[in-house]
């Protein structure tokens, strides 16, 4: 291990002594550990980009999987409904991994040098791609303000900005911009998205979307495609079984009512659907997950 990251993992392992997602006193900045080998975990993924300091992961966006380790971060534009496995991990050698969300607006103070009409080919809204020494040591520079609270709320936005600016300077650094960029393709896909995630219940009428984006029927179907790895349908319906799937194990909702809630109207469509995804039917598969999280450790989130 190269010194600038040994020192990131030093002053990680100095915070974070238990497994789980730790929030931080940074905005925006989350440590996750883990000890063991993980199953699939289907989620939501914000805005954000992940540095894994020790361990791999994979993480599936519908047919697509992402493949990351210690030398490299997964950048994520736009909310996406994602399925994570981590895939190297021990007691002895813990998966870390820096969890650093961001805005459109923190994107556009990053971008010093995007000339006014510049634009480029839509891309996925995910993409793994190298840390950088740079980035390695504005991340170490970020994690030591854990040390001196009182330094954080002047100089963690400038590192922050640092990091983000590190990462749009890469060749694939383009894709970032896209999303901030008023017009844009990936923009206004990015505003659908957002449509979808918070009417996730409602019919989906294309046409509006369609409209709302400012693209024919056949050219949003094609970028929101080309954006999300899925089709429109295809991405409420991931999202829709996901919020089922909380609903029954939070807050223990048979699966008719869960799957009336979340907008489906035929019990054994959503049955169907539901299996298709997370491998059993509802009441099997919240069994499982009640057995696997009462053998599961408690990971209590910390806030240094």
């Amino acid at each position: 291990m190269k010194n600038p990251q040994r020192e990131l993992l030093q002053l990680i392992e100095k915070h974070i002594k238990i497994d789980g997602t730790h929030e931080t006193k940074i905005d925006h900045l989350s440590i996750i550990r883990a000890s063991t080998l993980t199953e699939p975990l289907h989620s939501i993924v914000e805005p954000s980009v992940c540095f894994i300091v020790q361990g791999a992961k994979i993480v599936m966006l519908g047919e697509e999987i992402f493949r990351y380790n210690s030398s490299q971060y997964l950048i994520t534009s736009v909310h996406l409904p994602i399925s994570g496995k981590i895939t190297d991990a021990s007691k002895d050698n813990p998966y870390y991994c820096i969890r650093l969300g961001f805005t459109t607006e923190q994107i556009l103070e990053a971008v010093t040098n995007q000339k006014e009409g510049d634009s480029f080919p839509p891309k996925r809204a995910m993409l793994v791609n190298k840390t950088t020494p740079d980035m390695t040591d504005a991340l170490s520079r970020l994690l030591k303000l854990l040390d001196s609270p009182k330094d954080i709320s002047v100089l963690a936005p400038l590192y922050q900005k640092e990091i983000l600016y590190r990462i749009l300077q890469t060749e694939d650094g383009y894709q970032m911009k896209q999303y901030a960029i008023l017009g844009s393709h990936s923009q206004s896909i990015k505003e659908v998205v957002q449509v979808i995630n918070h009417n996730y219940a409602k019919g989906l009428r294309i046409e509006e979307l369609a409209k709302s984006a400012n693209m024919s029927v056949s050219s949003f179907h094609h970028y929101f495609k080309l954006i999300t790895g899925m089709s429109p349908l295809q991405f409420q319906k991931v999202i829709r079984l996901q919020e089922a799937r909380r609903l029954l194990l939070s807050e223990g909702l048979e699966a008719a009512e869960a799957a009336f809630q979340v907008g489906y109207e035929s019990p054994s469509q959503f049955s169907r659907e539901y299996s298709k995804l997370f491998g059993l039917p509802p009441k099997s598969d919240v069994r499982q997950l009640q057995i696997n999280l009462s053998n599961r450790r408690p990971a209590n989130v910390e806030s240094n």
